[in-house]
């Protein structure tokens, strides 16, 4: 039985449209890279990149060998596994009766699909424990991107991706929410008083009164946040 090879594939544009790039990179059954390759597209868009990279990738594994491919859009994902007998169907239109956006590139990775055993793995981008391989192509297609020039190599010269910094760290910091947004979140509404109260800490409220919530009654939403 032939071990299923795992692959990455990447676009880039500087700009969208801006100075575009692709690169893929493949690696064993076990994730571990092999070789990976990368092109400049001149003045293009970001999806153009993700399916080049991915008719690029196509065309350099053999189709004998069941494919892993992994990659971060969800345009070229849903391009190939949902949208694509639909457009065949509708002669490449899409549902609103308009030609389908990138079809040779589309009809070109549709050939090279065809008789061939392939799965399709989304993978979000730029993550601190992200996926490796998306790592490595993101990094590949940037550079190709920004510099003009393709590249390729083997495990021993692997584009190094740029390192991420977690969302949450790089958050500023929350201020402290006040004692009536505390209430109104716990009640789930405030509302102003349709007739003059009493709140349950014995204090009176005026006509026209912010009121939320309190124990069984309603009142202060200071106090509701103390009941």
């Amino acid at each position: 039985m032939v071990e299923r090879v795992i692959a990455a594939c990447d676009g880039a544009a500087k700009g969208n449209p801006g100075p575009a790039g692709w690169a893929y990179v493949v690696a064993d059954s076990a994730a571990v890279p092999q070789r990976w390759e990368s092109g400049a597209l001149g003045h293009s868009t970001n999806n153009v990149g993700e399916l080049t990279a991915l008719q690029q990738l196509l065309g350099s594994v053999d189709p004998a060998v069941p494919l892993e491919v992994r990659l971060d859009s969800t345009y070229t994902r849903d391009a190939v596994t949902k949208w694509l007998a639909g457009w065949k169907r509708n002669g490449w239109k899409t549902a609103a009766g308009k030609p389908v956006a990138n079809q040779e590139l589309i009809q070109r990775i549709d050939a090279l699909l065809t008789g061939r055993d392939v799965t399709f793995v989304y993978v979000a981008a730029h993550q601190v424990d992200g996926d490796p391989l998306n790592a490595i192509a993101d990094k590949a297609a940037s550079d190709a991107a920004r510099t003009q020039q393709g590249a390729s190599g083997t495990a021993s010269d692997l584009p190094e991706p740029d390192p991420q910094t977690s969302t949450a760290s790089a958050a500023k910091p929350r201020r402290r929410p006040t004692a009536a947004k505390t209430a109104a979140k716990s009640t789930g509404r405030t509302l102003a008083a349709r007739f003059p109260g009493t709140c349950p800490c014995g204090t009176a409220y005026p006509k026209g009164a912010t009121i939320t919530k309190v124990g069984s009654g309603w009142g202060h939403p200071d106090c509701a946040t103390a009941h």
